[in-house]
């Protein structure tokens, strides 16, 4: 659980040159943790770029941030605007989460699984897609008859299974980079037939990872007959959020800080294809956190104790805060986001922090599928007992027959890059239903498709 450990808000001040002007005690003991002192340049790699941020588009920002201590991960909100010659700094909502030890045992984790010489052999990228699929020596008829497509998605072939410990050795694996073993697995068509799946990470002569090669060994259902009939409702454990945590997202955490440190050339100017590797790298690393993210909601809304806070909300509020997240993304394709004025309100209720999460979901959608140039625009209302927020885009739209089926997990219509996983609006409708609304789609009047995110009105 995250702990509060400081005030409510924690301010700072940052010069147009990026040096920290003034800061609390608390801000300026992680400047000082991260090499920096007052009246240097700000050395937190994620403040830095918000102060960059608001600096350019001379307008304030709001963003959520992770920024890794030698204590463990911070949790923040910041704020940051243009004052004069000098940037303001509000930081909200200080949570540090204490790095939890891992026992781990390199030396097993890292045998020669090459060497097995039963089951299949497969083969993924970085985005967990199949690149190809092979019988090993002595593999003849245990290959299941409808094989894996390459592109397809590892996890619509394989539904893992967590160990005794609550962990999945093959996410362990991608975040360490290392070999994994004892994973087990049921085919997503048949789940009699299940399999213990073992693999080892592949790189490039850039040292960059690339994917994993691994075998699938087949496993005697009598073995595993405990694992199919498992509670129904419930993928993980209770304990997997943790364990993803600590496993995952605290790791990480610290490879897009130091990606981003390297690319803000703190340490003094890098070649160009250096800036981008860094780049490249910060850019996988949020990637992997997002799904991670959806892995964690995933988890806790599948488990029958799920629950939502019921708060009175501004939903125009929601919305104003959504497409100040993703306008330096939007401004990056040339699309205009209009958002509720700010004089305009809409109460509901339910939970704000999983209301600004839906929000998030569909307007980050629309920007990043609706056309260059075009708008997208946040709009709110009120339909008898229910208040609306929707999102209206001007892409090409979701076709009728596939209304429904856009909400199932890892449901992603066809579409082959690499922007989400799939789970986003499968986790979007549960948590609207949790709070007591629904998410619908329509057609938008000028063309493209209206998602609409529906809570109890509150009078």
């Amino acid at each position: 659980m995250h702990m509060p450990s400081h005030p409510a808000v924690i301010r700072a001040t940052v010069a147009a040159d990026g040096r920290l002007l003034s800061a609390d005690a608390p801000l300026l003991a992680l400047q000082q943790e991260a090499g920096g002192e007052l009246g240097e340049v700000l050395a937190i790699p994620q403040l830095a770029a918000i102060a960059r941020l608001a600096a350019k588009l001379g307008i304030g920002v709001s963003r959520p941030v992770v920024a890794a201590a030698d204590r463990g991960d911070i949790d923040m909100w910041v704020r940051a605007k243009p004052d004069g010659a000098s940037i303001q700094m509000a930081i909200i909502d200080w949570y540090e989460r204490p790095p939890a030890a891992v026992p781990v045992d390199l030396a097993q984790r890292d045998m020669d699984i090459a060497a097995l010489s039963e089951g299949w052999t497969w083969q993924i990228d970085t985005q967990l897609r199949f690149q190809m699929v092979l019988e090993g020596q002595g593999a003849q008829g245990i290959l299941p008859g409808t094989s894996p497509v390459p592109g397809s998605p590892f996890t619509s072939y394989f539904e893992l299974r967590p160990d005794g410990e609550g962990d999945l050795p093959i996410l362990r694996g991608f975040a360490q980079r290392r070999a994994f073993r004892g994973q087990s697995a049921s085919l997503a068509s048949d789940a009699a037939q299940h399999f213990a799946l073992s693999g080892f990470p592949m790189f490039d002569l850039a040292g960059q990872l690339v994917g994993y090669r691994g075998k699938a060994l087949p496993i005697d259902r009598a073995v595993m007959a405990p694992l199919a009939e498992p509670e129904p409702a419930v993928l993980y454990p209770a304990e997997f959020g943790k364990r993803l945590d600590r496993s995952l997202r605290q790791p990480l955490g610290r490879i897009i800080a130091n990606a981003d440190s390297i690319g803000a050339q703190f340490e003094g100017p890098l070649r160009p294809d250096y800036v981008g590797y860094a780049n490249d790298i910060a850019a996988a690393g949020r990637h992997l956190m997002a799904l991670i993210d959806d892995l964690a909601d995933l988890q806790a809304i599948d488990r029958p104790d799920f629950t939502v806070i019921a708060e009175e909300l501004d939903l125009a509020d929601l919305g104003r805060r959504a497409a100040g997240l993703f306008l330096v993304k939007a401004m990056d394709r040339g699309i205009s986001i209009v958002a509720p004025e700010v004089e305009a309100s809409q109460p509901a209720v339910g939970e704000f922090r999983r209301a600004l999460q839906i929000l998030m979901n569909l307007v980050g959608n629309a920007v990043r599928y609706a056309p260059e140039g075009s708008i997208v625009r946040i709009e709110t209302g009120r339909a008898g007992e229910q208040a609306w927020i929707a999102v209206l885009d001007q892409g090409d739209g979701v076709p009728e027959d596939s209304r429904e089926r856009i909400f199932e997990k890892f449901e992603r219509l066809g579409r082959s890059d690499a922007g989400g996983s799939g789970l986003g609006l499968y986790i979007s409708r549960r948590l609207a239903r949790a709070m007591g609304g629904d998410i619908g789609i329509g057609d938008a009047p000028d063309g493209g498709a209206r998602f609409a995110l529906l809570l109890p009105a509150l009078d």
